[in-house]
């Protein structure tokens, strides 16, 4: 008798153990949440997006005529003064001979030669005609002086007198031409790239335009430029800018003289400045996604000086933050606890163990917050990321609660 009572009450406490776990089992369980307090703070809306930097007077410096350019000693990040030399042309070399260019260039110096020699024997047969004219035209005048001839006659040998100088001068100045035609042969063989040093030549030197630093060296190597070439790039980059492409929806929410701060420069201070133009153009580009859209280029003056951005050079990536708008004092919680209740917003507010649903109205937004105008107020607590599983009255229990910034 004792054994079938202990049995029967070690099955109804086994039963009883049993429906208490399935009581257990489908009794609902408190959502974990976490949670953020509505603060008051400052808010600031703004628009990102990463740009490049640019001296803002950039000066590619070009060879000016066709040479030979020698080495540039300069090194980029080098300071240059206005009017330092950047880079020395010399003429461009001769060419090399090869066998029969040099034969060909040897037989036109010896018919050169020849010619001269020519010149010179008719040089000196017009030397002897003029000379022997113009004794003649002496002897001449004397006899008429003396009424020996007739005046006719004179005038006819002083006339063959200044013929045979004339003879004599063309002669002479054949002469002189083909001695140029003789070095013009003679300077193909003696100057040509073999033979001749690169001492004693004319050369232009080309200078800075203005103080600055050396950005880019082209071309750093001697060897042939084209006239026009460009060989290097200067400026200040004391002096600077930012241009960014926005997005054109983002561009009309700007204006010239909006605020703009640089982060993710590589420095660990914030840097500033203040848009300067917006250009009234757009272009097309097509996104990382291979989506295309539609670009505004803005360029913003820095403002902070030179010592305040060490090491910031031209063309170096910076992250510009334009300052759409901000306040000092507003009340404010995070973006992902905002929700869609029809046409209005509304959030979960954590009263005790259970969350409430309030709607409220919501004022400016940026990537982190919104700002709260009314429905809540300071030091409420709201579910932070709410999700399908809270419903109004939901009993919750929370993991943690921080600020709304």
């Amino acid at each position: 008798m004792n054994v079938r009572i202990r049995r029967l009450i070690m099955m109804a406490f086994i039963g009883a153990v049993a429906m208490l776990a399935l009581v257990y089992g489908f009794w609902p369980k408190a959502v974990l949440v976490e949670t953020a307090k509505a603060s008051r703070g400052p808010f600031r809306v703004t628009i990102d997006e990463e740009g490049k930097t640019k001296v803002k007077d950039r000066f590619t410096v070009s060879a000016p005529v066709t040479g030979f350019m020698r080495r540039i000693e300069l090194k980029a990040g080098d300071v240059v003064k206005k009017g330092d030399a950047l880079f020395i042309l010399e003429p461009l070399r001769s060419p090399v001979l090869d066998a029969r260019s040099r034969a060909e260039a040897q037989a036109a110096v010896a018919s050169a030669q020849a010619a001269v020699k020519a010149a010179i024997e008719r040089e000196r047969s017009a030397k002897v005609d003029a000379d022997f004219t113009d004794d003649r035209r002496i002897r001449f005048k004397r006899l008429l002086d003396g009424g020996a001839i007739a005046k006719e006659q004179y005038d006819q040998t002083e006339a063959q007198a200044k013929q045979a100088q004339a003879v004599y001068l063309a002669a002479k100045a054949t002469t002189d031409a083909v001695r140029s035609d003789l070095k013009r042969a003679e300077s193909v063989v003696a100057y040509s790239a073999d033979r001749i040093g690169i001492d004693h030549q004319e050369t232009v030197v080309v200078r800075s335009p203005k103080s600055g630093c050396v950005l880019r060296i082209y071309r750093e190597s001697e060897g042939a430029v084209a006239m026009g070439e460009p060989v290097v790039d200067m400026g200040d980059t004391k002096d600077m800018e930012v241009r960014v492409e926005l997005l054109s929806a983002d561009a009309v929410r700007i204006k010239p003289g909006t605020a703009v701060s640089f982060g993710h420069w590589g420095g660990k201070d914030t840097l500033t400045g203040k848009v300067k133009t917006i250009e009234p153009a757009g272009f097309t580009k097509m996104s990382s996604l291979g989506v295309e859209e539609q670009r505004v280029l803005v360029i913003v003056d820095m403002e902070t000086p030179a010592q305040g951005r060490p090491n910031l050079g031209d063309g170096y990536r910076i992250e510009a933050s334009f300052i759409v708008s901000e306040g000092q004092d507003i009340l404010q919680i995070p973006v992902s606890a905002l929700f869609r209740a029809g046409e209005k917003w509304a959030v979960f507010a954590a009263e005790g163990n259970r969350a409430r649903r309030r709607i409220i109205d919501v004022g400016r937004r940026n990537g982190l917050n919104a700002e709260i105008l009314s429905g809540i107020a300071e030091g409420a607590v709201v579910i932070a990321q709410p999700d399908d599983a809270i419903r109004d009255g939901e009993r919750i229990r929370i993991r943690k609660t921080g600020p709304s910034y």
